[in-house]
């Protein structure tokens, strides 16, 4: 327990420079697009003289650059992720939007785990079969197409030619709602897009799958196993693919954090209410202290998908915790 718990704090301080880097980058670049303050000024034309000045002490805009960060940073720590040009505070609006994100993104890893290793599973025990270029073709296609192609295929298909589902936001404001009640409601709401991360997501996890189950299944101890007399299903499912599933747990954190850098785009083909949806208007008018607060949560988001990929590690390969 004492290994185990070492690595995963050895897993925890690794992220750290991850973190400060991403910060600095975010905070360099986010500035290099315009002073907060002539941005609010070009926005508000009847802004005075004395809230421009109080705008300058509060973003900080006299200190040299390298002394605001230090501010920025501090405050983030804090939990304070700052005022956004327009809308007030960031930090009550985050919590919000980092629901609905996740109300996609974690439905769809766990759908894709439990369509897509079956699947390669399959795939890899019938190699050159049908089914297995079936099952390839399909993957290779899904990894191809971006995101936001296949959320506007579906919305054609489903919402215009076919309109039996709704094709942009997270729920209706009001009556009449999607199939009877507000639960259904956000069912339907969540059909489109969900279907589009768990197909990219299926596509890598499959692919994977398939290619370590083939490597897995060629080695001795299988061989050994099926002439001692094992079942296939006990061959297959206790003793290969065990073995073969290491690597799709680097896959899955991986997968988290690129189907979060796909998230604008994403949610704003469905006008999801997420992350991603609120960074794109956010950069659209130039919010930067809104967009500054979602790439570091983003972030947040991805390093601790990491630890916890690490963990499972640890959890299912015993010779990680004493690495």
């Amino acid at each position: 327990m004492g290994s185990l718990l070492n690595y995963v704090i050895r897993r925890a301080l690794f992220a750290i420079p991850v973190f400060l880097a991403v910060s600095i980058l975010t905070f360099l670049i986010t500035n290099a697009a315009g002073d907060p303050v002539n941005i609010v000024r070009l926005g508000i034309r009847s802004i005075t003289a004395a809230q421009l000045e109080q705008l300058r002490l509060f973003f900080h805009t006299n200190e040299p650059v390298y002394i605001r960060y230090f501010y920025w940073l501090s405050d983030f720590l804090r939990g304070n992720l700052g005022q956004s040009l327009y809308t007030g505070s960031v930090a009550s609006r985050i919590i919000p939007w980092i629901g609905t994100t996740l109300e996609l993104q974690i439905p769809a890893l766990l759908l894709a785990l439990g369509i897509g290793i079956p699947i390669g599973v399959y795939s890899a025990k019938h190699q050159y079969s049908k089914g297995d270029y079936t099952i390839t073709t399909a993957a290779i296609f899904g990894i191809s197409m971006p995101t936001f192609w296949i959320g506007i295929m579906l919305i054609i298909v489903f919402s215009y030619y076919l309109p039996w589902l709704p094709a942009y936001g997270a729920y209706s404001a009001y009556p009449p709602y999607w199939w009877g009640s507000p639960f259904l409601d956000a069912i339907a709401h969540l059909i489109l897009p969900l279907s589009v991360l768990t197909l990219v997501s299926v596509a890598t996890i499959t692919r994977l799958t398939r290619v370590n189950m083939l490597e897995v299944l060629r080695q001795d101890y299988i061989l050994a196993g099926r002439a001692s007399g094992l079942s296939e299903w006990k061959v297959t499912y206790k003793h290969a693919l065990k073995n073969a599933i290491t690597p799709v747990l680097t896959i899955v954190g991986l997968s988290f954090g690129t189907l979060l850098a796909g998230a604008p785009a994403l949610e704003t083909t469905f006008s999801w209410p997420g992350l991603g949806f609120a960074f794109v208007r956010a950069a659209s008018t130039l919010d930067l202290p809104t967009v500054q607060a979602i790439i570091m949560i983003i972030t947040l988001m991805v390093l601790a998908a990491n630890i916890l990929t690490d963990l499972a590690y640890a959890f299912l390969d015993p010779r990680v915790r004493i690495t």
